[in-house]
């Protein structure tokens, strides 16, 4: 058995029977054995257990929540939902909710929070702690200023590793997923870092500029999440801290964060091939989810009209060869396969920084081989399957020669689409795959249908 996919398994299992049960305590209609069960629950698999209910049961799962869990609750939570849950909250209620969040935490929920009860919020958290929140307001959220926590601990290089062990005992604490202090001088600008392990186990004597790691480079603050979260996975950080442009040290970023921004990125690219946002919710009325969904349901229409308008220009030959109309999805359709494996290929490329304008036509020479040998292998297979099902080799030489035109053009398509799309600011997990459908479709029929008016009629 596959032992990455045991743990995903597990969890899935536990999430299904967590659903089980609180529906059959929802039906039965005890809320307090909703509270009891509620209670012993981690705020994630609050937050996951409710995404998965319809609104009327998030409604009373909401009301047996203390004030002091609905932070990280709501932090948890799609964005479509959590803003849903604010709106039957009481105000005192939330107040006391953003009160228990770390700053990060508490940053990701004033986002989501709408004015003016947002600036009730701040008013009720103190004038040192509301400043240091707009200014991290100040920063969009997918960027590093924005994922930032301002939690940090900071030393000075000119102290000894002693005073700073005598200085965190005092202190007493130390924020979460803390594995290194870092180093600035008076004036708050980054030095290095000083490593937990390396205060702990070398000689306590010794200096601060002597124990420190200085090769370590800040985070510029208006650097993309997306790049945040490459930097993390390709350096195996567990925390990496944050600058303004003149060096100033703002905050941290820590891998809890991360993890989030990587799981709202696969959400996104996989939403957006279906024309849909990750933040929305699942239950949300039919009339909303319908209006949605109908915008790219009506690109796609029109797409689909144009490839009935590419068929409709060989009526003539389909009337009289009746064996072209069975034979053309297989070309449509091999050539989509196709385009698809190519599209998202790049597309995930452009996610890990692997492509750019610096391999761009080595990517495109590669592809558009595969596609010739991928399109000669499988027009041979066609055309004898084509050939001997209709009697008539010159269907099956005709049927194999636009596969091979198709699945060329569809490797090219596939390469450059996502390209130009995000060259001219368009998500290409958004707009990739409807483009590429209509390529493959028009280019298959046009090829298949074409061919077979120049040499059969």
């Amino acid at each position: 058995m596959n032992a990455s996919a045991a743990p995903s398994t597990a969890k899935q299992d536990k999430n299904e029977l967590l659903l089980k049960q609180i529906t059959g305590l929802l039906e039965n209609g005890s809320l307090y054995k909703v509270r009891r069960f509620i209670h012993k629950l981690h705020p994630a698999e609050t937050a996951h257990l409710i995404e998965s209910l319809q609104p009327e049961d998030r409604k009373k799962i909401w009301a047996v929540i203390p004030p002091h869990a609905m932070g990280e609750i709501l932090v948890g939570l799609h964005v479509e939902v959590a803003s849903g849950l604010i709106e039957i909250t009481d105000r005192k209620d939330l107040i006391k909710a953003a009160e228990s969040l770390e700053s990060d935490d508490l940053v990701d929920l004033l986002h989501v929070i709408p004015e003016p009860l947002r600036s009730k919020v701040m008013d009720s958290i103190g004038v040192r702690k509301r400043n240091r929140l707009e200014f991290a307001l100040s920063y969009g959220d997918d960027t590093a200023g924005g994922l930032m926590s301002l939690d940090v601990l900071t030393v000075r290089a000119d102290e000894s590793l002693d005073e700073v062990l005598r200085y965190l005992r005092k202190r007493g604490s130390m924020p979460k997923a803390t594995d290194n202090l870092f180093v600035v001088d008076r004036q708050d600008h980054f030095q290095g870092v000083l490593p937990l392990s390396v205060l702990l186990t070398k000689n306590p004597s010794a200096m601060v500029s002597e124990s420190m790691d200085s090769s370590i480079h800040g985070i510029p603050s208006q650097m993309p999440a997306g790049e945040v979260a490459l930097l993390f996975e390709q350096r195996d950080m567990l925390s990496a801290p944050v600058i303004a442009e003149n060096g100033r040290l703002l905050g941290r970023i820590t891998v809890d964060d991360i993890v989030d921004v990587i799981r709202e990125e696969a959400d996104h690219s996989f939403m957006s091939m279906a024309g849909l946002n990750e933040e929305q919710d699942m239950f949300s009325p039919v009339v909303t989810s319908a209006k949605r969904r109908a915008v790219w349901l009506g690109v796609n229409l029109l797409t689909a009209f144009l490839a009935s308008w590419v068929i409709g220009l060989f009526s003539a030959t389909l009337d009289q060869i009746v064996a072209l109309a069975i034979l053309m999805p297989i070309v449509a359709s091999m050539g989509g396969i196709a385009g698809s494996q190519t599209l998202t290929l790049v597309i995930r490329g452009l996610a890990l920084r692997q492509v750019s304008s610096s391999n761009a036509k080595k990517l495109f020479r590669k592809e558009l081989a595969v596609g010739a040998v991928n399109g000669m292998l499988w027009a041979i297979v066609v055309a004898c399957v084509a050939g001997v099902w209709f009697q008539s080799a010159s269907i099956g030489a005709l049927l194999g020669s636009a596969m091979v035109i198709n699945l060329v053009c569809a490797a090219f398509a596939g390469a450059s689409i996502p390209l130009m799309l995000q060259k001219i600011g368009v998500d290409p997990a958004l707009a990739g795959g409807v483009l590429l459908t209509t390529v493959t479709d028009v280019v298959g029929f046009m090829a298949f249908l074409g061919l077979a008016t120049i040499f059969l009629m």
